[in-house]
């Protein structure tokens, strides 16, 4: 009996993985989140899906979402909102919840076949009963197992990634929507300085103390002013739509408050070192490790491609016949077993094998091709941070000082009439120009922090958010023989 045991503990081992074949109950969503929380503000969760989501939970949900719209969005608000809320990130999650079943079913073994017969002659009468069954399919259980998990590990990094673009993207938009609010206020203060000109201008025209030609200049300066903030109003409305959408609100809830001034710049002891920054890259980038794992399961299948293609259709039956005569009555039971092996007389697999050996170099190469890009996004992300921390404190610490000196210096000299009225008005729309230009350099430090953060640890910055790709099922279907 032990030896009996012994000898079936394989078939054992492969009926009983195939019965642990079943669906993640939350669609991978914690393996994502393991992946992502780590670069994730604190308190970040990923949608449930809507199938296991109770009515309490989505009020739940909402009331919190309800609450963070009543305060000014930070950046980091706005992520949590766009992680729950995000109907395109929803559909990439339910992707990845769908290659899962794919993997439970790919794992689940075929139904037998059960084949019933009835022949009948003048005598006797004949009844056919044969039980088959794709032996390959139950053999290769355990490495087709290793496969769809590892494959699934690289769907499950892949998904992460989406999560991180989104949320980078989210972070993106709410920068710019804050800049291009205060952007929005400074071309409101040039434009009244412009206007107070032109209004001046007329009033001095009309008393004959100013030439056409005068006045025309500084009309000219009020058009200009306006068409500007006519530029800044619809660049600051198509900003806060583009972080509505991406936060997934629309109607009432679109209409959130966000903070007046963008987060103040990092002293310098605090910035990033490029010390390590293409050795972190290579370490813990997610699309690094997820074609180190699809690179790992090329390299493990390329063995069996040969061998699928040849006997990836071996077949065994089991028949139980009943032959009776009609005359006597006598039954006559056959019972045997049948092995159907195909014969490699066309198809030697060679072919098989040569697909192989290309995936593989194919995935070589590529892993290769993305290690070589990710160091080289790490090194050249990292040079555009310092540079822009450099320009942003020049900015704050220089420019930006030296043109409010001279807005004050301005005022003193009007004061004792030193200056004309067009002089100080020229010199107020200059600083106005001054914050703003410093308002981007502070809002392209915070993009390219963004960006350094994806280089490092997530993907290439410049990646757009894309479904997720499937895993490859080919080699699995020729080693099954299906």
């Amino acid at each position: 009996m032990t030896r009996r045991m012994l000898r079936l503990s394989p078939l054992l081992g492969a009926l009983v993985l195939a019965g642990c074949a079943s669906v993640a109950p939350d669609g991978l969503r914690s393996a994502v989140h393991e992946h992502t929380s780590a670069r994730l503000p604190a308190g970040s969760n990923l949608p449930t899906p809507d199938t296991h989501a109770t009515a309490e939970q989505q009020q739940a949900t909402q009331a919190q979402i309800a609450q963070w719209l009543s305060q000014p969005v930070d950046a980091d608000t706005a992520v949590r909102i766009a992680l729950l809320r995000s109907p395109s990130l929803q559909a990439q999650l339910a992707q990845l919840t769908q290659q899962d079943a794919q993997r439970a079913q790919s794992l689940t073994l075929f139904n037998p076949t059960l084949t019933l017969g009835r022949f009948v002659n003048g005598h006797e009468r004949e009844i056919e009963r044969q039980l088959s069954f794709n032996l390959v399919q139950l053999i290769t259980l355990p490495w087709r197992s290793r496969w769809q998990g590892w494959q699934m590990e690289q769907a499950t990094l892949t998904a992460a990634q989406q999560v991180l673009l989104h949320a980078a993207d989210t972070r993106r938009a709410w920068l710019r929507a804050v800049a291009a609010q205060q952007s929005l206020q400074s071309a409101e203060r040039m434009y009244e300085a412009a206007e107070a000109g032109g209004e001046l201008s007329r009033r001095m025209a009309q008393v004959g103390n100013f030439s056409k030609l005068e006045q025309a200049q500084e009309l000219r300066v009020q058009h200009e002013a306006a068409a500007q903030l006519a530029r800044a109003r619809l660049n600051a409305s198509l900003e806060r739509e583009q972080l509505a959408r991406l936060m997934g609100l629309w109607g009432p809830q679109a209409d959130f408050a966000l903070p007046q001034q963008l987060p103040p710049l990092p002293p310098a002891e605090a910035l990033h070192t490029g010390t390590d920054a293409e050795a972190t890259a290579l370490r813990e980038r997610l699309d690094v490790r997820a074609l180190r794992r699809e690179l790992d399961t090329t390299a493990d299948r390329h063995g069996f491609a040969r061998v699928g293609a040849l006997f990836g259709d071996i077949g065994a039956s089991y028949s139980r016949n009943t032959s009776t005569d009609r005359a006597t009555r006598h039954d006559e039971v056959t019972r045997g077993w049948e092995l159907d092996i195909p014969l490699p007389i066309f198809d030697w697999g060679g072919v098989a094998a040569a697909g192989a050996r290309a995936q593989l170099q194919h995935s070589s190469a590529l892993l290769r091709s993305t290690a070589l890009q990710a160091r080289s996004e790490a090194r050249t992300s990292w040079l555009r941070y310092r540079t822009a921390w450099d320009l942003a404190q020049q900015q704050r610490a220089e420019v930006l000082p030296l043109a409010q000196q001279m807005q004050e210096e301005a005022v003193y000299r009007y004061n004792g009439m030193f200056i004309s009225t067009w002089q100080l008005l020229a010199q107020a729309r200059s600083t106005a120009q001054a914050v703003v230009t410093a308002t981007d350099a502070q809002r392209d430090f915070w993009l390219a922090d963004v960006d350094l953060q994806l280089a490092l640890y997530s993907t290439s910055p410049g990646a757009g958010a894309t479904s997720i790709a499937a895993p490859s099922t080919s080699s699995a279907t020729s080693a099954q023989g299906h």
